[in-house]
Order: C-alpha cells, then sequence, then structure tokens
C-alpha cells in the first residue's frame, strides 16, 4: 500500500507502474472515491459539531425557563440527527470502498527494474557454474525418481487429484535434506528460525499483499474463515502486524513450512513432474529494517547471496534475473529470480526469488519503528525462497546422475542423508 498523498502527488507515474505491470488501473476511482469520501467526511463534522452545539444549549434554556427555544433546538438537533443517520452509513461505505481501492495501487518500481511483458524479458545479471555435459542419455527426474523409488506420482494422482506425489525413502530424505541444510545455514547467520501457522486469517494474507489479487491461487476453507499459506512469508510479516519494532539492526526471520498453491490458470503448463505443485515445501527468509533506500537494497543482496551460497553447496549451476516489470507482482519493488539449470527442459527454471518491497508491506501490515528523532515511520520488508522442496529436487536429481542410473550427493547433504554418498538403483 502507497500512501494517499504520493499517489495522488504521482498519478502519472503509477498509471505507467500499473500499465508495465500488467494490472488494472484503479486510479480514477480511487481518487474519485477520495474526493467523494473527503466532501461527505467534512460534512459529517460539520453536522456533528452542529448537533453538539445546539445539544450543549438545550440544558441551559430550561434552566432559564425557555422552554419554547429549547424544544425548538431540540428539533433541530433531533433534524440533523436524522441527516447524519443518513450521512454516516454513506461514508461508512465510502470509507470501505477507499480501503478496497488502495489495496490495488501498485508499487512502484525501482530505476533498475527492466521494462518488459513477460519473462522472456527478464535481464540476465550473472551466471554460475556450466551445465553437465553428459557421455550417456540423460533422463529426467520423474524417470529417475520412479527407477530409484524416490517418488510416485501416479499414486499421488490417485490419491489426492492431477499436480501431487508420494515422495518415498531417500527422496523424502533428500527433500528434507536440502531444507535443514538452508535451516541450519540461515540460523548460523542470525535468522530467528520459526515453525509458523499455515492456516491464517484473511488480513494476514491481505496484510502481507497476497490479497485480493491472489485469492484464486489459494485454498480456502471457509467454515473455518481460514486460508492456506503458498508461502510463510505472510505467517512471518505477520508476526509483527501492527506493532511498533527495534529495527536499529534489521530484523532477520526465517521460516520452514509447507505451502499450497492451487494453480489457477496453470492448465497443461508443467503437467510433468514436480516442477508446478499444489503441495511443496520452503525454507524462507524475511527481513524488516529501517525505511531507507540503501538498508534495504543491502538486505537484497544479502538475502539472494545466502539463497546462492546454498546453490553452491548443491553444485549446481544457475543464473541470477532482474525480473522485468511484466513478470513483477504488484507488491514488489525490485526482484530477482534464480534459475537452475534442469536437464530435462534444456533450459533454467525459477527455483528461487527476492523481493525489495520498500515500505508497502508494512503500510499494509502496520509495522513501523522510531527513527532517531522518534518519528514513526514503516519499515522495509524484504523475501526471498532460501530452497523450495520438491521443485529442488528436479535439479539436484537430473544434473547429479551418473550413466549407472545413481544419483550423486554433494558432501554438504551427506550430514542430512545419513551418510549417503550417492543414491543407487533398488536391487
Amino acid at each position: 500500500m502507497l500512501d494517499i498523498r504520493f499517489i495522488q502527488e504521482n498519478e502519472e507515474l503509477l498509471r505507467l507502474t500499473a500499465e508495465r505491470k500488467r494490472l488494472p488501473d484503479p486510479l480514477d476511482d480511487l481518487l474519485q472515491t477520495d474526493k467523494e469520501r473527503k466532501r461527505l467526511l467534512a460534512e459529517v463534522e460539520r453536522l456533528r459539531r452542529e448537533r453538539n452545539r445546539l445539544s450543549a444549549q438545550v440544558p441551559a434554556l430550561l434552566r432559564a425557563g425557555e422552554r419554547d427555544e429549547a424544544d425548538r433546538l431540540k428539533a433541530e438537533a433531533k433534524r440533523i440527527g436524522n441527516a447524519l443517520a443518513e450521512a454516516e452509513p454513506r461514508l461508512e461505505k465510502l470509507d470501505g470502498r477507499f480501503r478496497e481501492l488502495m489495496l490495488l495501487v501498485p508499487n512502484v518500481v525501482s530505476p533498475d527494474t527492466p521494462i518488459g511483458a513477460s519473462d522472456a524479458d527478464n535481464v540476465e545479471i550473472r551466471r554460475v557454474g556450466s551445465p553437465p555435459d553428459f557421455a550417456f542419455e540423460p533422463q529426467d527426474h520423474v524417470a529417475l525418481g520412479e527407477s530409484l523409488g524416490l517418488i510416485d506420482i501416479a499414486r499421488g494422482v490417485k490419491t489426492a487429484g492431477s499436480r501431487n506425489y508420494y515422495l518415498l525413502g531417500a527422496g523424502l530424505h533428500l527433500h528434507r535434506a536440502v531444507q535443514q541444510l538452508a535451516v541450519d545455514r540461515l540460523a548460523a547467520k542470525g535468522f530467528t528460525v520459526m515453525d509458523v501457522p499455515l492456516l491464517v486469517r484473511e488480513e494476514a494474507l491481505t496484510g502481507a499483499g497476497f490479497f485480493p489479487g491472489g485469492r484464486e491461487q489459494t485454498f480456502e476453507l471457509p467454515a473455518d474463515g481460514k486460508w492456506l499459506v503458498g508461502t510463510s512469508e505472510a505467517s512471518l510479516v505477520s508476526y509483527y502486524a501492527g506493532e511498533i519494532v527495534d529495527v536499529s539492526r534489521p530484523i532477520r526471520l526465517a521460516a520452514v513450512s509447507g505451502c499450497f498453491r492451487r494453480e489457477i490458470g496453470s492448465a497443461g503448463r508443467d503437467v510433468r513432474g514436480l516442477y508446478r505443485v499444489h503441495q511443496f515445501a520452503k525454507v524462507e527468509q524475511v527481513v524488516l529494517c529501517r525505511g531507507e533506500a540503501e538498508e534495504s537494497e543491502r538486505m537484497l543482496q544479502d538475502i539472494t547471496r545466502n539463497a546462492e551460497e546454498l546453490l553452491g553447496l548443491l553444485e549446481l549451476p544457475y543464473r541470477v534475473v532482474a525480473v522485468c516489470t511484466g513478470d513483477m507482482g504488484q507488491k514488489n519493488y525490485k526482484q530477482y529470480d534464480i534459475e537452475t539449470w534442469m536437464p530435462s527442459r534444456q533450459s533454467y527454471g525459477e527455483t528461487h526469488s527476492s523481493s525489495n518491497l520498500h515500505d508497502f508491506q508494512a503500510r499494509r501490515a502496520g509495522i513501523r519503528y522510531r527513527d532517531e528523532d522518534g518519528k514513526l515511520r514503516y519499515c522495509h520488508t524484504l523475501n526471498n525462497t532460501a530452497i523450495a522442496s520438491p521443485r529442488i529436487l528436479i535439479p539436484l536429481l537430473e544434473n547429479h546422475q551418473r550413466e549407472d542410473g545413481s544419483i550423486y550427493i554433494p558432501p554438504a547433504l551427506r550430514p542430512y542423508m545419513y551418510g549417503m554418498e550417492a543414491i543407487g538403483p533398488q536391487r
């Protein structure tokens, strides 16, 4: 959410931002609603003052025996009360509409964000490592996982429908190993690691910036008034919602959690394997810092580097791209994606994302701090996917496959894999 004064002063910039982010432009409706709301608010306040002024005179008139004048003032106060009874609900409705429209205004983007229409226009920043050059015909992760008894998609579909799966034996261990490696690395870097609610109230998703635009992607439990999170970012941001925090040092939070996504609009896309599934797990980083562009930019580089270090430990080739306007979400000011090489796709596939939101998210969630002068200001917030599984299993299995059908286990994962150096064919 942006400040209404900023919106009024930067109308053309925000219209251009909505166009470049391929989002509806709510500004005409918002500004007109704000004008009507302010006009009606001034009228309501005038009527309240007049009613209170008249009502305050009645006791003195009655004491002075001027009953006729007192009755006249009471009648006038009643008339004003009736006018208020009509105006106040209209003002409440306009206030509600104003809040709804404010939630639709997109965040501005950083000056160095590429302009583009889709992920095809994202700009590569750096590339690390080289795709493997196999001396044999490589298999995709589904074939590998099934032959090694790691993945069972057919029974996942039988049990839960499309885009579901089972992970078995070493497949489960690998899934948990990458998560624990990420948790341990972040804890060593000073992150407070949490187990967080996965069922949250609507206001948690609205405050974190996922609603109203992301409702169609979110599983709802209407009988309970709750929603399943698609990322623990919502739960981590909500931890400090409505609070005044101390960000003399950045607050670093992390969570390991299950995540759920409906994948509306992805029919026919990535239907084979583990790339786009309804249920997955993530280790998420969230940072709250002072509302200073230089500091939040440093934090963005920091959390992105944390994810890159994990990919280095997993010995996977990847690239970092600057996400263009047309591929960004409503709430992001600046975004990087990390894409890891996936041999079966013969391309890099997104496995991580880093975002700087400036104060857009903190305004919605009501997270503030006191600056050096004691003035309350909104924090800047950032987030990053440290690891997401089972998607990360795709490059792990495919890049580390060997000619005999086994899978090489990088040394960093072996302590979490009971010392296994490889996952071998079942006998």
